[in-house]
């Protein structure tokens, strides 16, 4: 197996081209013009009118929470899987994170429990769209408008995930997008907030330059905001990475439709089911769960799997209020019976797994059905 196929980040001569103009520009910070340009061109990628960049996808979700006017005294539901910024972001505005069960077929979180978790003090609702795959909007959409509830897409694993022709972060108030070292565009750090609200999008834009107003004076300052500005150099790396994506979710989307072809008949592996309304899937993740009632274990397919030199991750070790930080209080846990199994039967590739040629992407099928304890096909 050529596991080289499997390196990320992915780079060419085409980021240092870019980091070679910012650099000969003399203008390194956030006003070079490569920053502008980013947030123009993704944000329209989104479907959205306006981008606002930042330092990473987890101030992009808290300048979220400061625009739409959370604070403290409110509560904001949030699914039981996710990383823990998910619901850290909450807890650094001063709210009250509420923990809900996630579906047990899309890992997403579950539009019945969410329902049944509003009180008088929710605010708002972050719906995750875990590996790429979407949550239901078409159903948790209506239940924050009902509501007068803030949606907030956490759109960190789906850059170009699409539900009905709509992208990932244009169905919501806004979306939060993360280019951490292993998302699929990155540069090594950085984040955008992307929205159809004009209003909103100026609020998010102060709260990240140190309370200005675009196109306001340098020393005129009207909000309590911060430094969360990203470089002209990170804004060029990501112009690069931004421009190979399509290919590669392309690619991904090939290779994932290939290997869950290749494993349909092995017994006791399930792969996350996508929702009929997405018709793009950016394939950050390929998720699964293993029945160790049919065979082996997570933990022994994980084992086995890796020791093949395939990439996997045996999911999180628990849900996000096991963590030391939320098992002292500071948040509120929903029933989360599907959320507590996953911990103990799901697992993720990487989408650098999804990135190799046709050829490895059979072997890593096959490395897959041997590590369920299964024989190769007829």
């Amino acid at each position: 197996m050529n596991t080289n196929q499997f390196k990320w980040p992915v780079s060419s001569e085409r980021e240092i081209e870019l980091l070679r103009q910012v650099i000969e520009s003399g203008r390194w910070g956030g006003y070079h013009e490569f920053v502008g340009r980013l947030e123009r061109e993704f944000s329209a990628f989104a479907h959205c009118a306006h981008g606002v960049s930042a330092m990473n996808g987890t101030v992009t979700m808290e300048m979220a929470l400061w625009a739409a006017g959370v604070g403290p005294g409110d509560e904001v539901i949030v699914p039981a899987i996710s990383f823990v910024a998910t619901a850290m972001v909450v807890s650094r505005v001063g709210a009250l994170p509420v923990f809900v069960d996630i579906d047990p077929l899309s890992f997403n979180m579950d539009p019945e429990r969410a329902a049944a978790a509003i009180t008088p003090r929710t605010k708002a609702i972050i719906a995750v769209h875990f590996g790429g795959a979407m949550a239901d909007m078409d159903r948790l959409l209506p239940l924050a408008g009902e509501h007068g509830l803030a949606l907030i897409e956490d759109a960190a694993h789906a850059h170009g995930a699409e539900w009905q022709g709509r992208r990932a972060g244009s169905l919501g108030l806004a979306g939060s997008f993360s280019f951490q070292n292993s998302k699929v565009m990155t540069a090594g750090e950085g984040g955008m907030l992307t929205t159809n609200d004009a209003a909103f999008a100026e609020r998010a834009w102060s709260i990240m330059d140190q309370g200005r107003k675009p196109g306001g004076g340098w020393f005129f300052h009207y909000v309590p905001g911060s430094n969360y500005r990203i470089t002209g150099l990170q804004a060029a790396v990501l112009l690069a990475q931004f421009e190979r994506l399509p290919e590669q979710i392309c690619r991904r989307t090939r290779n994932a439709a290939l290997l869950r072809a290749e494993l349909s008949d092995v017994e006791g592996l399930a792969f996350q089911t996508l929702p009929k309304p997405q018709n793009a899937n950016s394939w950050y993740l390929l998720l699964g769960r293993i029945d160790a009632r049919r065979g082996r274990t997570r933990d022994e397919f994980h084992r086995e799997l890796t020791a093949s030199g395939v990439p996997c991750t045996p999911f999180y070790p628990h849900p996000l209020y096991g963590n030391p930080l939320y098992r002292q209080g500071g948040c509120r846990v929903e029933p989360c019976p599907v959320a507590e199994t996953c911990v103990a039967d799901a697992f993720w590739l990487p989408h650098r797994a999804l990135l190799g040629d046709e050829e490895t992407t059979r072997e890593v099928a096959a490395a897959m059905r041997r590590a369920c304890g299964g024989t190769e096909p007829p």
